[in-house]
C-alpha cells in the first residue's frame, strides 16, 4: 500500500479566499487490503461499517479498480473505475474497494462559500454524489499537482490548491454531460446546428419552435436537450446573441436605439433596452456614449 497523503492547517485569510483545502491525497490498495488505513487523522478514519460524517466536501476519483459508495441520500451503489464522489458535510456515508479488486483513490477535502454556492444553486446535490467522468489522465495530473503544492507549502500554496479544485469541480461536471451527450451523437449535432441557425440568422424572426420544427423535434424534448448541452434555454442563448449584436450596432452604426430592437426582433425598444442593461449594466444611449 502506498500512502502519500496530507493534511492541511487553514488560517482566517485563506477562508476569506471562498474556497479552503484541508486534505489531499491518493491510497492504492491491493486485494484483501485493509481498508481504510490507520494512518489516517483522527477524523478522518473510519469503520466501513459504521461509516462516519465530515465537516467539509471531499472529491473522490477512483481511476482503478472498483468499490461501493452509500450515503444518508444516496443507496448503495457499485463504484466502477472512472467515477468520482463527492462527499457533503454533515452527510452520514461510507464507501470501500471490492476486496477481489482493490482500487485507487486519489481525494481532495475543501471547505467555503464558493462550494457552498454551488450546492445551493442546484449544480451539486447530496442525492446525486457520483459523477462517471471515465478514466481521465488530465484529472490524475490536477490531484497529483494538488499533492505536489501541498507538500512544497510555498507562499500562499492554499490559494493555488483552491485554483485547483475549482478545476477539479468544473472538469468532473463538464466531462460528465459531455460523456452523457455524446452517447447520443445525433442529438449533438442537431444542437450545434440549432446554434449555428441562430447565429447566422439572429437579425431574421426566427422562433425557437421554427428551429425545432426544423429539426424534427417537438418544442418541448428541444428546449430540454438545448439546456442540458448548452446550459441556458434557447431563448435565453438567442436573446444573448442578439444582445451581443446590438452591442456591435450600438458602436459602429447611427441606427437610433428603436431601429436597433426592431431590427433584432425584440417586442418593444422598452423591453430591449431592460434587457441591455440588465445583460450589459448600462442603457443602449449610455453604452453607445
Amino acid at each position: 500500500m502506498n500512502i502519500p497523503f496530507k493534511y492541511i492547517v487553514e488560517n482566517e485569510k485563506d477562508a476569506l479566499w471562498g474556497l479552503s483545502i484541508s486534505t489531499v491525497g491518493y491510497e492504492t490498495y491491493k486485494q484483501n487490503e485493509e481498508y481504510p488505513s490507520k494512518k489516517h487523522k483522527s477524523g478522518y478514519y473510519f469503520d466501513t461499517h459504521k461509516g462516519r460524517v465530515l465537516k467539509e466536501y471531499q472529491l473522490c476519483y477512483i481511476p482503478e479498480g472498483r468499490g461501493y459508495f452509500e450515503s444518508r441520500s444516496c443507496k448503495r451503489c457499485l463504484i466502477e473505475e472512472g467515477t468520482m464522489f463527492l462527499l457533503f458535510p454533515d452527510e452520514w456515508h461510507t464507501y470501500y474497494p471490492d476486496p477481489q479488486t482493490g482500487w485507487k483513490q486519489y481525494w481532495i477535502g475543501f471547505k467555503g462559500i464558493n462550494i457552498d454556492l454551488r450546492v445551493q444553486n442546484g449544480f451539486l446535490k447530496k442525492e446525486s454524489p457520483i459523477f462517471k467522468v471515465g478514466i481521465n489522465n488530465d484529472l490524475i495530473s490536477l490531484y497529483q499537482q494538488a499533492i505536489f503544492t501541498a507538500q512544497e507549502e510555498n507562499a500562499h500554496f492554499q490559494l493555488m490548491l483552491a485554483g485547483i479544485t475549482n478545476h477539479l469541480l468544473g472538469y468532473m461536471y463538464c466531462l460528465q454531460r459531455n460523456l452523457a451527450l455524446n452517447k447520443n451523437p445525433s442529438l449533438v449535432d442537431r444542437i450545434n446546428k440549432a446554434q449555428a441557425w441562430m447565429q447566422e440568422e439572429l437579425e431574421e424572426p426566427l422562433s425557437i419552435q421554427e428551429i425545432a420544427e426544423k429539426l424534427g423535434m417537438s418544442y418541448s424534448f428541444f428546449r430540454k436537450s438545448f439546456k442540458e448541452y448548452a446550459g441556458i434555454s434557447p431563448s435565453k442563448y438567442l436573446q444573448d446573441i442578439r444582445l451581443q449584436r446590438a452591442r456591435e450596432l450600438l458602436s459602429t452604426t447611427d441606427l437610433t436605439v428603436k431601429e436597433i430592437a426592431y431590427r433584432l426582433h425584440f417586442e418593444t425598444p422598452d423591453y430591449f433596452s431592460a434587457q441591455f442593461r440588465k445583460k450589459v449594466g448600462v442603457s443602449p444611449s449610455s453604452f453607445r456614449e
